[in-house]
């Protein structure tokens, strides 16, 4: 293998696997230390930097950092478990004091006038990070106040609006124009009010149907999930039958149910054509479901809705069962049992959100696909009309609000170039530092104490209250005590083992003393074969291995990034210095004069760390 270049920056920060994962790479490890120290305020900005709403994804995040936590991947039996990344977000805004001062001034208008669709979280991105540098912002949406889909569908237990009214007002407070009421229904004329550029955040507002017997004829107790949900929300429904079924493996059939039960459904089933374990809806929100009281009832097909005289009497599903081909894929075949009929007075039909653009002209420049989608360039969220943007669900089907933030940040910096007339195929290189940690010759500037804790449980509200208003919000989230020990459970995998080839006098003195065996000094080989020589070998792929350069001997030091705890006792170990640890920081570049072409400097190709931190 080639030694590795570590002067890239991809390298160190697929390391950091929670912020890699994260769509928005929001610094990770940095904002668990600060809520650690009790710097929450600093947590939070860090936070704000990168995800704009550390209050409501605090609470409502889908957590793809947690899924990739290296405490997944290191730790014994049944205590795999991920550092609670997302709870600890919420700690920082729960707990940060007033921010005001500390939000970025707004500089003079530079003249370019901005239209922004929809006021849900891509849309606030693009707000919040173009407003400051002087264009004049003006979001539109239907609703009275902003927030989208996160104020429409998201039930209050779950995320109350005193966040939501915070954070989306902390965008709006940067001199943008919010359109209340106001929904657009023709973009030609839009873009005929003379708008630099439009970004479509417009979410995907329509629920799919079930076309079955009996859908109209008891139409008046079926209704489809995120129209219900948004009902809810907005106080016109406060009330459903005794008997609910709700259709659907997603987070939105998650919210529905739960909903159902706190406006009186006594028996609310959830009923799915998969298994409980491919149900699409994120292992917590099943487990809050479950919690509650909702039961769930698997491989079943929805086949007829029965009904007297246009009364709702129930369900007949079909049972199937899961049969798998030789190249392991699987599909859903009749299981021969007969017909199943299942009796409820209301059914919420959650089976998945699509698209609609009939406000859309096909003949001003935007293409769309088969699918009836936009055509949006993945890296740049630009159509095929150069100067209309999208982002979030709009640009390319149902996510979550994550992802809209990313898009947001992307088109930002789409916009921020197409204004400055430059490329806007050309993306910015991160900023990123790297700094050693060493203080003394067993000391450094972070806590390299490996906890042996297992993730803390949030607390939640008694269930019984929980259960009386839709309103109040059933977690409670950590108190300062319970947020020290679950942040120090974090590996700091930022904090990188950097090596140093000519400092080696191949002792082996760090082999011995890794606890996970992590590193070898072998002879080098073709990958596949280097990998089976490890000391333990590197079975997971995905993460890249250290390779150095030769060394004195031919053999070359190899280090499995996966299993590395990030204890520093290698760099403790070493006589000579070889090994340091160095935190590394990586932040994407957001729309300003650092993503254009004169900071990006004109060969447009991506820095490496040194030439970055110099």
């Amino acid at each position: 293998m080639k030694p590795t270049d570590t002067g890239r920056p991809d390298h160190f920060h697929k390391v950091v696997s929670c912020q890699w994962t994260c769509p928005a790479h929001t610094p990770v490890p940095e904002y668990i230390r600060l809520t650690a120290e009790g710097r929450y305020a600093d947590a939070y900005m860090i936070n704000w930097q990168a995800n704009v709403f550390p209050g409501v994804l605090g609470r409502v995040c889908d957590r793809p950092c947690e899924s990739a936590c290296r405490r997944m991947r290191v730790e014994d039996g049944q205590s795999k478990e991920p550092v609670a990344i997302c709870r600890l977000k919420r700690v920082g805004a729960d707990n940060k004091g007033d921010i005001r001062a500390r939000l970025p001034e707004v500089a003079p208008a530079n003249g370019k006038r901005i239209a922004c669709i929809g006021a849900g979280p891509a849309s606030l991105t693009v707000a919040r990070d173009l407003a400051p540098l002087g264009y004049q912002l003006t979001v539109f949406d239907g609703e009275n106040k902003a927030g989208g889909f996160m104020r429409s569908q998201i039930p209050k237990f779950r995320l109350p609006d005193t966040v939501l009214d915070e954070e989306t007002g902390y965008v709006l407070e940067l001199g943008v124009e919010f359109r209340a009421g106001e929904r657009i229904d023709s973009l030609k004329a839009l873009l005929g009010q003379g708008y630099d550029a439009i970004f479509v955040g417009s979410g995907a507002p329509r629920g799919r149907d079930l076309d079955i017997p009996g859908r109209k004829e008891a139409g008046a107790h079926i209704h489809l999930g995120i129209d219900w949900l948004a009902s809810v929300s907005f106080g016109h429904v406060d009330r459903i039958a005794r008997r609910v079924i709700v259709l659907g493996g997603g987070n939105t059939a998650m919210d529905c149910c739960r909903s159902a039960l706190r406006l009186g459904g006594e028996d609310v089933k959830v009923i799915v054509r998969s298994g409980f374990a491919e149900m699409k809806a994120s292992a917590w929100e099943k487990e809050d479901a479950q919690h509650e009281g909702i039961s769930f009832m698997n491989f079943m097909v929805p086949k007829e809705f029965t009904h007297e005289n246009g009364k709702l009497t129930g369900m007949v599903f079909e049972q199937v069962k899961a049969q798998y081909d030789a190249k392991g894929r699987r599909s859903l075949v009749p299981s021969g049992e007969p017909d199943q009929h299942v009796e409820c007075d209301e059914v919420l039909v959650a089976v998945g959100q699509e698209n609609a653009y009939p406000w859309i002209e096909r003949d001003i420049g935007v293409e769309f696909n088969q699918w009836g989608m936009p055509v949006v360039d993945e890296a740049t969220m630009q159509s095929t009309l150069p100067n209309v943007f999208f982002g979030g669900d709009a640009a390319f089907g149902p996510k979550n609000i994550i992802w809209a933030v990313a898009h947001g940040h992307e088109a930002a910096v789409s916009i921020d170039r197409l204004c400055h007339r430059e490329d806007v195929a050309l993306r910015p290189a991160p900023t990123v530092s790297m700094v050693s940690q060493k203080m003394g010759i067993h000391d450094w500037s972070f806590d390299n104490v490996v906890s042996l804790e297992h993730r803390r449980k949030v607390p939640l509200l008694d269930t019984h209250d929980a259960l009386k208003s839709i309103k109040v919000e059933v977690e409670l989230g950590f108190k300062a005590q319970a947020a020290l020990k679950e942040a120090q459970r974090c590996l700091n995998c930022d904090v990188q083992t950097v090596f140093s080839a000519a400092r080696c006098i191949e002792c082996d003195a760090c082999t011995d003393i890794c606890p996970m065996d992590a590193i070898t000094f072998t002879y080098n080989g073709e990958e596949d074969d280097l990998r089976r020589r490890l000391k333990a070998p590197a079975e997971n792929r995905a993460q890249d291995l250290y390779v150095s350069s030769e060394l004195k001997t031919g053999r070359v030091a190899v280090k499995d990034e996966d299993l590395c705890l990030h204890c520093s006792l290698c760099a403790e170990r070493c006589p000579t210095g070889a090994w340091d640890m160095q935190k590394f920081l990586f932040s994407m570049t957001h729309a300003g004069p650092k993503c254009r072409d004169r900071q990006m400097g004109k060969a447009h190709r991506t820095a490496t760390i040194q030439e970055i931190a110099s």
